[in-house]
């Protein structure tokens, strides 16, 4: 007997998402909805998927002033944040339909695809549900919450056929492009380092007792906790904070660094994960409810260079609205800075190649005396506009950043989280002696002890958290070595039902 593919995927689309209320709400499903867009004018009819801050400022604002499509379907599982949504699209989108639960909006059947900016631990499962739907997707980032779920977006999206956008906008920035390539054509030689840094500044989210923070009324809790445990909010604010704990985000790592650790492989060529990871750093400057690290340095170790990856979230020192420059000296002496006399973050990443070295962020070209040589410029469609421009040609191909490069440059975020969180309390002459010899990281080491001097924290006394040296698996996308098992733990997560990741999506 010959299978239909389309029942195929609405029984598991029921089966994995739902159980009977979805049954009942998706039974009428005659199949996917996407061959072409097939929306009157052949619009692409879209939906955005958590609507609080990025949500609306980014995802709905964009999709609004795009000729030929519609944003016809909003959901967020609070209602003010519904509310507030609406009253952005106006008049221009009258019958406007609204959503608090994901499962009856994927059952609508002309909705193309979905457009979201949900916290991190529902991206994957809304992902892979509306893959089983037969709809699109632009994930924010991280594209993920955890490692394993990453490879289960790619297998859903492969699976189902679907055009899954990772919303990492840096592969969209045609200027960048010309820049990778110029790297990649070995004008400047080998590469030696690559260099990132994050430093924004992130105030205390404070503390909360036992009893936990107030749930807001207009919200439903179940829905918003997802696969994630429900209990007491151990946060006085719902929004946002959860980005610094560990069961709902990823924190400053996860937050950002997915689009700068992105360019960085991009830039090196890499298609694959690193084969190891240390990393230590804190949460210093407050006693507050959050887990995550606000100093984070990691080193990623590839065959061909390392990354050196730095999140710094205080000021430049105490009482300054200011944050830091950066400042760092290649293996060859080189002066690599990037000036920032300023409040606002300070963002970038810098290639050190043997014969000079490239600022992407400003896509310019240095040589060995800090000279500028030249700088790339073109032309470029944002990220959403790429995937739009994706589902009408039907290629994967237009895809800039693909649901696999997403899984693989998220994962890196992961990789060092996860040393953080089995790595232990240890001295700042420990951490010289496990990182190395290499004075560029050694130097990162001496960089955040004054960063965090200035911030009146002296690591000879407070310490830091050291992980371990974590060897990966970069095929089975698992850890091996002596800390494999209590890392590998942390690659998955346990999931909270009805809200599972199926082992075969």
């Amino acid at each position: 007997m010959t299978t239909n593919p389309t029942t195929t995927t609405r029984r598991r689309f029921l089966k994995g998402a739902a159980g009977s209320a979805a049954a009942a709400m998706l039974a009428g499903m005659s199949g996917p909805v996407w061959a072409k867009p097939i929306g009157a004018n052949n619009d692409i009819r879209i939906a955005i998927v958590g609507l609080n801050a990025h949500g609306t400022g980014d995802h709905l604002n964009k999709y609004l002033r795009m000729p030929g499509v519609r944003v016809v379907a909003l959901c967020d599982p609070d209602q003010n944040v519904l509310d507030r949504s609406v009253k952005r699209v106006g008049k221009a989108t009258p019958n406007i339909r609204t959503f608090t639960d994901i499962r009856k909006l994927l059952a609508e059947k002309d909705i193309d695809a979905i457009s979201g900016a949900t916290p991190n631990h529902w991206h994957a499962l809304s992902t892979v549900w509306a893959c089983q739907a037969g709809k699109h997707v632009c994930v924010e980032k991280p594209v993920s919450h955890n490692i394993w779920e990453g490879r289960k977006m790619v297998q859903a999206a492969a699976k189902y056929n679907r055009m899954v956008q990772a919303d990492l906008d840096k592969r969209s920035n045609n200027a960048l492009a010309r820049t990778v390539d110029y790297i990649q054509g070995g004008e400047l030689g080998k590469i030696l380092l690559v260099h990132s840094w994050v430093y924004k500044r992130r105030g205390s989210m404070g503390k909360v007792g036992a009893a936990g923070g107030k749930i807001p009324s207009s919200i439903d809790y179940d829905l918003w906790c997802g696969p994630a445990p429900k209990g007491p909010l151990p946060r006085k604010r719902l929004h946002y904070d959860w980005h610094w704990q560990w069961d709902t985000g990823n924190g400053e790592i996860g937050n950002n660094g997915p689009h700068h650790l992105d360019a960085c492989r991009w830039a090196m060529g890499e298609k694959g994960l690193p084969k190891s990871v240390i990393t230590f750093g804190g949460r210093y400057g407050y006693d507050d409810d959050g887990q995550t690290p606000n100093t984070h340095i990691t080193l990623f170790e590839y065959d061909s260079a390392p990354i050196l990856f730095e999140v710094r979230g205080l000021p430049r020192k105490t009482g300054s609205k200011l944050m830091d420059p950066y400042n760092a000296t290649s293996r060859k002496g080189m002066k690599l800075q990037r000036n920032h006399n300023s409040g606002s973050p300070n963002n970038g990443e810098i290639v050190v190649c043997e014969n000079g070295f490239v600022d992407l962020g400003s896509c310019t070209v240095f040589d060995r005396q800090g000279k500028k040589v030249k700088t790339f410029t073109a032309s470029s469609l944002n990220a959403k506009e790429n995937f739009i421009k994706a589902l009408r040609s039907g290629k994967q191909s237009d895809l800039k950043t693909t649901m696999l490069n997403g899984h693989l440059s998220t994962s890196l975020c992961h990789m060092g989280n996860i040393s953080y969180r089995v790595g232990k309390a240890a001295t700042l002459e420990q951490t010289n002696d496990l990182i190395g010899k290499d004075q560029q990281v050694l130097d990162a080491v001496e960089r955040t002890r004054q960063h965090l001097s200035a911030n009146g924290v002296d690591l000879k006394t407070t310490g830091l958290t050291l992980g371990p040296k974590l060897t990966m698996d970069s095929a089975a996308e698992q850890f091996t070595g002596q800390f494999a098992k209590p890392a590998n733990e942390l690659v998955k997560r346990k999931y909270r039902k009805p809200f599972v990741i199926p082992e075969k999506v």
